[in-house]
């Protein structure tokens, strides 16, 4: 770990607030990045929140919500971000094929449209740096307007929180090994 985690003891006023915040949300916990984040309060007050809002309310399910999340951590690498987010995507429905396939970088068979329009728009936002005109037609009819906007934010709150996690070397819990290479 590169960087002081704080522990609530040692928070200002505005950190402990945020701190305090994330533990009564419905994560009912701080996430990981945070402890980083708190060295700019305002910025995770606000990234936190967002955070709340994509992990738990959005348009769409779990498992879909998760398979961009998978697609993110994987483009980027982030090792924290990928052993947590699995277990959640398993949690949501999410088949263990599409999350082998993900994490071996081979283009998944998904069950249906949607979820392959969240892949694809996942995949093109990362390599591609947009969208072309064919797919984000295609996202905005499987997905509609607010579905891809609400992919476009998680795939973006999921690369901030991937570089904050690779840039100060969050490590795993202990005993725990990466699958990612």
């Amino acid at each position: 770990m590169r960087l002081k985690l704080l522990s609530p003891g040692e928070m200002t006023a505005d950190q402990k607030l945020t701190y305090d915040e994330s533990i009564t949300s419905k994560r009912g916990r701080p996430p990981e990045p945070m402890f980083a984040w708190l060295h700019s309060p305002e910025m995770a007050k606000h990234a936190t929140r967002l955070g709340a809002f994509l992990r738990y309310d959005t348009s769409l399910p779990a498992a879909q919500s998760e398979l961009a999340i998978l697609v993110t951590a994987r483009h980027w690498t982030s090792h924290f971000e990928w052993y947590a987010h699995k277990k959640l995507a398993l949690a949501g429905g999410m088949d263990p094929k599409i999350i082998e396939d993900i994490r071996n970088r081979r283009t998944p068979k998904l069950p249906d449209a949607k979820s392959q329009v969240i892949y694809d728009v996942a995949k093109s936002l990362h390599e591609g740096h947009g969208l072309t005109k064919p797919l984000y037609d295609e996202a905005v009819k499987q997905l509609g307007e607010r579905g891809l906007v609400e992919i476009i934010g998680l795939c973006g709150y999921y690369t901030m929180v991937s570089m904050t996690l690779n840039t100060f070397e969050f490590g795993l819990p202990d005993g725990e090994i990466s699958e990612l290479a």
